[in-house]
């Protein structure tokens, strides 16, 4: 019974883990094109969650409210590329993870006023009701989540690797100097990175809404497991952020299932920890040479 009840948290954690790596692939998307992140992308997970929770209350049909989520995460996504990142970039300053932490903090606020403090449930019209795999309960939302996961991300690298828009996005990431002097707009490509991310934050926060709950606080926790998953991952290695995700979520279940919920925390600190002072390019990142 205790292997069964193991191998559950292990599952369970899983699905967790893939939220938490899609999260941390808006951020390597932002800091592929601008050497950016958004520390306020967790927000933008809250906040399209509110938007798609709300339309949802309006009487939506489900495909309606995810495609117009979708579209706020993205129109979010562009106004923080131009409100809190642009200008510092142009100055070739740091100032954008100051800005972005404090639009963080805007979003927050201004949550709290329209919707509340109170966490809501997400209604959704896919099953919980668990079924049995080898022993294993899983859900259908569950299912769904890593269906989501794998859907967008896929997405979003057939669009990078088949679109000429996806092209330009490659080239810049790979030389903004060189992307400019082809006639390719580094601005433009980061907007656009800008704007893919908030697609991605507000498809996060339509997968995990179902499983936890819609509140202004849903998303403190996941952005900074997300943010420690991409750095041990690395910030430019793809598809490196879902082994990580998974990994770090099955550890996260086994420590709480083992030593308690109240070291749920301690493992995602540690690993970032780890990283940032043993390999800081990531376990799938690529080494940085400089010529001199």
């Amino acid at each position: 019974m205790d292997q069964i009840m193991v191998f559950q948290m292990m599952v369970s954690g899983a699905f967790m883990g893939l939220v938490y790596a899609l999260v941390a692939y808006g951020f390597q998307l932002t800091y592929a094109t601008g050497k950016s992140i958004n520390f306020g992308q967790g927000e933008l997970v809250m906040v399209s969650a509110f938007i798609c929770l709300s339309l949802t209350n309006l009487g939506l049909p489900y495909g309606i409210m995810v495609l117009l989520g979708l579209l706020c995460g993205a129109l979010l996504g562009l106004f923080v590329e131009r409100s809190a990142v642009r200008l510092a970039l142009e100055q070739k300053s740091e100032g954008w993870i100051l800005l972005t932490i404090i639009l963080g903090l805007l979003f927050f606020s201004v949550s709290e006023n329209i919707w509340g403090r109170d966490d809501r449930p997400f209604p959704t019209p896919i099953s919980s009701d668990a079924f049995q795999v080898f022993g294993i309960s899983v859900t259908p939302v569950e299912i769904s989540v890593a269906i989501g996961v794998f859907f967008i991300m896929g997405l979003i690298e057939l669009f990078k690797r088949q679109t000429l828009l996806g092209k330009a996005f490659e080239a810049v990431s790979t030389d903004r100097d060189a992307a400019e002097l082809m006639g390719i707009s580094a601005n433009r490509t980061v907007m656009l990175s800008y704007a893919i991310s908030g697609v991605v934050a507000a498809m996060a926060g339509v997968l995990i809404s179902p499983i936890t709950t819609v509140g202004p606080t849903m998303a403190s926790a996941l952005v900074l497991k997300a943010f420690s998953v991409a750095v041990v991952a690395g910030l430019d290695s793809g598809f490196g952020v879902v082994a990580v995700g998974i990994f770090l979520g099955i550890l996260e279940s086994l420590t709480s299932y083992y030593i308690g919920s109240g070291w749920r925390e301690v493992p995602g600190l540690t690993l970032l920890i780890l990283a940032l002072a043993l390999r800081p390019t990531g376990i799938f990142g690529k080494a940085v040479i400089r010529k001199v």
